[in-house]
């Protein structure tokens, strides 16, 4: 990802519209996320969520809140890290940034390693910038599936602990 300067920033999050999100993202987009979402879940026995910000507030940028940051507080916020297995993962893009993080609690990170993760956020960036938002979303949680899968296989007990619709913010 290229880095913007502070002003230009500044800009792309003020400007940033709902309709620029709904451009990426169509409702159909969203249902087709939960339903993959839900289908990953069932081969394994971990949590997948996933987080779509279009921006951050004028605060945030000024405050210099980056994707990272973000996509931490919104992990503690929403409680990924709070699962049974501590295997819980959150995708969090931040479309004016155009920038995907992958948090993970402890239980997969261990696993999975940061290296793992940023691999998946690269490929998933690549299809972001073909305008292949959906692909790119869809294949981040299938990737993120197989690992919990080799890791985290399904168990008869198995619970859903988090939703399996994305969060647009």
């Amino acid at each position: 990802m290229l880095k913007k300067s502070g002003f230009s920033r500044f800009i792309s999050h003020l400007l940033a519209t709902p309709w620029q999100f709904k451009r990426h993202f169509s409702q159909q987009a969203l249902i087709n996320i939960e339903k993959a979402t839900a289908a990953s879940e069932r081969s394994h026995n971990g949590e997948i969520r996933v987080v779509v910000e279009g921006s951050l507030s004028p605060m945030h940028i000024l405050q210099g809140v980056t994707p990272r940051h973000r996509a931490i507080e919104l992990f503690s916020q929403l409680r990924v890290w709070d699962t049974a297995a501590n295997n819980g993962v959150l995708i969090y893009l931040l479309l004016a940034d155009r920038d995907v993080e992958i948090i993970a609690d402890r239980g997969i990170h261990q696993h999975v390693g940061e290296a793992g993760w940023e691999a998946i956020c690269r490929e998933m960036e690549a299809m972001f910038r073909q305008g292949h938002f959906e692909t790119g979303v869809l294949h981040g949680i299938s990737r993120i599936g197989a690992a919990l899968e080799q890791h985290f296989p399904p168990t008869s007990d198995d619970q859903n602990e988090l939703p399996d619709a994305p969060l647009v913010l």
